[in-house]
C-alpha cells in the first residue's frame, strides 16, 4: 500500500517519505479500513519534529496521523457486527502504535472505527478523531448545559469552534472569546451568543457584562493563561474543562481560590478517554453527526504527495483542519 511514513524525527520535507509499504492485517477484534482521507492535527505535527515525550522514535518507523475516515475493507476474526463497506471515521489512529492514518489502509480494534453518518463526507469524517471528540468531551463530559452559561476560550479556533456548537446544540448559552476578527467571525458562524476579543481590556469584565452571576463551565484552550479569569467569571461548583495550556505549561495552582469556589478542574487529553466514557462521547456524537446540524471548518487539503506542506500548514498556525486525501 502507499503510505507517508518516518524513520527519524526533524522538519516536514527533511523526513517525511512517500512509499510502499505492507498492508496490515486485521487481527481478532480489529477491522482493516481503506482509508480515503487523514486529517494532521497539532499533535501529529510535534511527534514528528520531536517535540513529544522524549523526543525520541518510539518506534523505527511511523506512519503519522490519528485521524482519518474510509471504508472497512475486512474484517478479524471474532468481529460479527460491522459490515465489510460500513463507512467509519478513525480515532487514535497512531496513538501508541506505529501505523498511523496517512495511508491506505489502517487495521485497528473494530471500536476506533465508529459508524461514518451518511451525512458527514469523508473530509469531514477525518476531522472527529481528536477536535470534535475533544469538543464534545469537554462540554458534556460533566453532565447536560441545557440553561447554563459556557466560556470557551479560543472560540474560533480548531476545538473551541466545534464546543461552541456542541454547547449550543445543547441548549447552553454561549461566550466565546477570540484574539482576532477573523477568528471572531469563525466563532459568530458556530453560534456563539456573545464573541469577545481578549485582546481588547479587560476580560473577566466583558464576560460578567454577558453573564452577570458567572458561567457554570469554561471550556480552556490556555488552562494557565486565563486562570485568574476563569476564576472571576465561574460561579460556585462549576467546572473548568481544560485541553492546553501551551504558554504557561506549568502555572501556580492556586487551591483555595478553587477550594471556595467549590470548582472542579477537567484536564483533558482525549487519547486518554476510554471505557464508557469513550462510549458516551461517541454516542452523543451519533445524533448530531446523523442531523448534519455540525458545521466543519475545513482549512486546507492536500494530495497525498504534499503530506510536507501539510504538516507545514498546521505549524504555520493554519486556521481550520488540515486534511490529505488518501488516493
Amino acid at each position: 500500500m502507499q503510505a507517508a511514513y518516518f524513520d527519524g524525527m526533524g522538519p516536514a520535507r527533511d523526513v517525511l517519505e512517500l512509499g510502499e509499504v505492507e498492508t496490515p492485517t486485521p487481527g481478532p477484534g480489529e477491522v482493516l479500513v481503506r482509508l480515503r482521507t487523514s486529517a494532521v492535527n497539532p499533535s501529529d505535527a510535534k511527534l514528528r519534529a520531536g517535540k513529544r515525550g522524549d523526543g525520541r522514535m518510539p518506534f523505527a518507523r511511523i506512519v503519522p496521523h490519528s485521524d482519518g475516515a474510509g471504508e472497512i475493507a475486512a474484517l478479524g476474526a471474532g468481529v460479527g457486527d460491522r459490515q465489510v463497506g460500513e463507512r467509519v471515521y478513525i480515532w487514535n489512529g497512531q496513538w501508541q502504535r506505529p501505523l498511523g492514518t496517512c495511508a491506505q489502509y489502517i487495521a485497528l480494534p473494530s471500536q476506533q472505527a465508529p459508524r461514518l453518518p451518511d451525512a458527514v463526507d469523508f473530509r469531514q469524517g477525518a476531522c472527529i478523531g481528536i477536535p470534535v471528540m475533544t469538543a464534545q468531551h469537554c462540554v458534556f463530559a460533566d453532565g447536560p448545559v441545557a440553561g447554563q452559561s459556557v466560556l470557551v476560550t479560543g472560540g474560533g479556533g480548531r476545538v473551541g469552534r466545534y464546543a461552541v456548537q456542541l454547547a449550543k446544540l445543547g441548549g447552553a448559552r454561549v461566550i466565546a472569546t477570540v484574539s482576532n476578527a477573523e477568528k471572531a467571525k469563525l466563532a459568530e458562524s458556530a453560534g456563539a451568543d456573545a464573541v469577545l476579543n481578549y485582546n481588547e481590556g479587560d476580560l473577566a469584565r466583558q464576560v460578567l457584562t454577558h453573564a452577570p452571576e458567572g458561567v457554570e463551565r469554561i471550556v480552556e484552550v490556555a488552562f494557565g493563561a486565563n486562570l485568574e479569569t476563569a476564576l472571576k467569571v465561574l460561579k460556585p461548583g462549576g467546572t473548568i474543562a481544560s485541553y492546553g495550556s501551551d504558554q504557561v505549561m506549568r502555572p501556580t495552582f492556586p487551591f483555595y481560590d478553587f477550594m471556595f469556589k467549590n470548582a472542579t478542574l477537567r484536564a483533558v487529553l482525549v487519547y486518554l478517554v476510554e471505557g464508557e466514557a469513550r462510549a458516551e462521547m461517541i454516542a452523543g456524537l451519533d445524533e448530531t453527526l446523523a442531523s448534519g446540524r455540525l458545521d466543519f471548518n475545513i482549512g486546507e487539503v492536500h494530495p497525498l504527495q504534499e503530506v510536507a506542506a501539510a504538516h507545514e500548514a498546521v505549524e504555520a498556525g493554519a486556521v481550520g483542519s488540515v486534511v490529505i486525501d488518501i488516493p
